[in-house]
């Protein structure tokens, strides 16, 4: 952490605090979906919104390995911009089974665009 508060922040940047109840509130959400993505209906036909949950996931979870472990916060950059295409293609996909599972990533989508505006202001001001 000693790295990352070295940085200069862009403006808007929260304070440390808020992510933690925001990304627990989100998580919730993002499997909350799931969850009523996979409740009616044949899995069989679920492979392609279940394969991109999975990879937005795994982008996710690469996110913070490459922006604090590897100390990269282009890389980082470059994640999310995946991750918020990612989400979106999601949420279309999603979308096709369940709105309610779609309307539930919608929070999740616009919170990755303020990290990757927040990503972005890190990458320039550093």
């Amino acid at each position: 952490m000693n790295w990352y508060n070295s940085l200069l922040k862009p403006f808007l940047n929260p304070p440390d605090w808020v992510f933690r109840p925001v990304w627990s509130i989100l998580y919730f959400t993002i499997f909350l979906s799931l969850i009523f993505l996979l409740k009616d209906g044949d899995i069989k036909e679920k492979i392609l919104p279940i394969s991109i949950f999975v990879i937005q996931l795994i982008l996710n979870f690469s996110w913070s390995f490459v922006f604090f472990r590897l100390q990269s916060i282009f890389g980082a950059l470059v994640i999310c911009l995946l991750l918020v295409i990612s989400i979106i293609v999601m949420i279309i996909s999603f979308y096709k089974f369940s709105k309610i599972s779609a309307f539930l990533l919608i929070p999740y989508l616009f919170w990755t665009c303020f990290a990757f505006y927040l990503n972005f202001g890190l990458w320039t001001l550093n």
